[in-house]
């Protein structure tokens, strides 16, 4: 994938929807590959549970928005678009503060079904959320 496309993938992602989850929980895309696609999302009270640490919501929130962008720019979206039926997530670590960074990488990228693997690292590189997620792409 050439820079200028990679630029073009990442101003649509970022602009999409501004009254959205994504939104709300701070959620920047970062970088895009032929078969990956980052973003990061800070780790903040509005994301956290009642003990003060990062809420295995929000990092379902990062992994399944990942899951079904990477997905979502990688089909003709003249003719489908994919939606997620099944995640599921693994919290390994907690996390107080800083932010996160999330990666998906497609394991299947066929026809009909795309399965994606999204990992959550911290600033060190600590692996805090290992989510697999399935889409369904789904003819218009």
């Amino acid at each position: 994938m050439d820079q200028q496309r990679r630029e073009e993938i990442l101003n649509f992602l970022n602009n999409w929807g501004q009254e959205t989850m994504v939104k709300t929980v701070g959620i920047v895309f970062t970088d895009v590959s032929d078969d990956s696609l980052s973003a990061t999302m800070p780790v903040l009270p509005r994301v956290h549970q009642p003990f003060g640490v990062l809420h295995g919501g929000a990092s379902c929130v990062l992994a399944e928005t990942l899951g079904s962008c990477l997905s979502n720019i990688f089909i003709d979206q003249e003719k489908s678009y994919a939606v997620g039926s099944n995640i599921n997530s693994n919290h390994l670590r907690s996390k107080r503060d800083g932010i996160v960074t999330g990666t998906a990488r497609f394991i299947r990228k066929g026809n009909t079904t795309h399965v994606s693997e999204i990992e959550i690292r911290d600033e060190e590189g600590q692996l805090l959320n290992y989510t697999t997620m399935t889409n369904n792409v789904i003819a218009k």
